[in-house]
């Protein structure tokens, strides 16, 4: 199963969209470009919202009917891990493997020195086509790369063949996730990232590191743009070379996983993929709950009380619910109106402020991000 060359990952949070999602594709698509649409929801929140991972099956396969869809979709179980998998196996066919949390665990000095001394022929300055400058590659490098990732390496090699005996090798996308961490991972350490899936037998297609910057939830890019572009193009060198080196899939290719929303970054990817002829998998957050959550606002009445509600649920739990999305938000409580001073506002003044539109005069950026991970607290207002 292969994903192909252009795909892009799809949140929705209450699976309401699907239909508007899938005729977003077929317009860009009807402009020239071949995107695979990609369904994605994660464990936590199928937990915050009540729902089960066929839902979303059952959404993707209605959207693609309903439009009459003829290219390639999928649906992603998001940031699985051995845990949480299983009840995603029957309905979805790509898996986004999360080994974050096995980031920096323990190996053996055994399991370290054996991965360490596999690596000869890299050490010294290691020259990756298109890279203008050599990387050296030391032995303490490499007992830290190999000290840091080994565990989460296998514990990918786990997931995946947890996978394998359940539904059969090749029926399935093989996405490894290294990106809700602190820290980015350079392009060297990538390159032997790639090296140890390689030898722990995990065929990625889509790999998805740190980068430097933030990517937080449903807002612009924030960090150096220069170094942003620098990274990426690294990083899809260092792919290819990889591939050719270790025997990887050669549709393994990069997923940033945005968060939405990055518009300052969005055309530096594209320009970077089109030069050097490769594809992405562009993974999205749900921020089709944001549209609807404007939405409710827009209509006045009962639904812009409900809106207000949310906000004033998401203001009084803040620290709750922004605790499992730490690395992925960035919201200053100061710059958070009071309950009080929303409650006072019409329709047309919460949905500027919460609609992303850069430069408007009401928009508010951690007002936004809160929203973004309110979800829960609509959720347990039933239907």
């Amino acid at each position: 199963m292969e994903l192909g060359k252009i795909s892009i990952g799809m949140g929705d949070r209450f699976a309401h969209q699907g239909v508007a999602q899938l005729r977003a594709i077929v317009k860009a698509n009807g402009a020239g470009h071949d995107i695979s649409p990609v369904w994605n929801k994660s464990n936590r929140e199928h937990i915050y919202v009540h729902s089960h991972p066929a839902d979303v099956r059952k959404e993707a396969d209605h959207a693609v009917a309903t439009l009459g869809f003829k290219g390639k979709y999928f649906v992603d179980a998001d940031h699985i891990n051995l845990s949480t998998v299983a009840p995603f196996v029957e309905t979805a066919d790509f898996f986004t493997l999360d080994v974050a949390a096995f980031i920096g665990k323990p190996s053996t000095e055994e399991e370290v020195r054996k991965f360490v001394d596999s690596c000869a022929a890299y050490m010294g300055d290691l020259q990756i086509p298109g890279i203008r400058q050599a990387i050296k590659v030391t032995r303490e490098l490499l007992i830290e790369i190999a000290s840091k990732f080994l565990a989460a390496t296998q514990q990918a090699s786990e997931i995946y063949q947890y996978l394998v005996d359940k539904k059969g090798k090749g029926n399935f996308i093989t996405e490894v996730s290294t990106d809700e961490v602190e820290h980015p991972q350079t392009p060297v350490y990538l390159f032997f990232i790639l090296k140890m899936l390689a030898d722990k037998g995990v065929p990625a297609q889509t790999i998805a590191p740190k980068f430097t910057g933030r990517f937080n939830k449903g807002v612009d890019y924030r960090g150096d743009l220069d170094q942003f572009a620098r990274e990426f193009e690294e990083d899809i060198l260092v792919i290819d070379y990889a591939v050719k080196q270790f025997g990887l899939p050669q549709e393994l290719k990069l997923s940033v996983h945005s968060g939405s929303d990055k518009f300052s970054i969005y055309p530096i990817m594209a320009s970077i993929i089109k030069k050097h002829d490769k594809g992405l998998h562009l993974k999205t957050a749900g921020t089709t709950w944001l549209e609807e959550v404007i939405g409710l606002a827009l209509a006045g009445g009962d639904g812009l009380e409900m809106a207000k509600e949310i906000y004033a649920g998401s203001y009084n739990r803040r620290e709750e619910l922004c605790a499992p999305y730490a690395d992925v938000i960035d919201i200053d409580p100061a710059r958070l109106p009071s309950v009080e001073e929303v409650n006072s506002w019409d329709g047309e003044k919460l949905a500027n402020t919460l609609r992303h539109i850069p430069g408007h005069p009401d928009y508010n950026a951690d007002f936004r991000q809160l929203v973004h991970v309110a979800y829960k607290v609509a959720a347990e207002k039933g239907d």
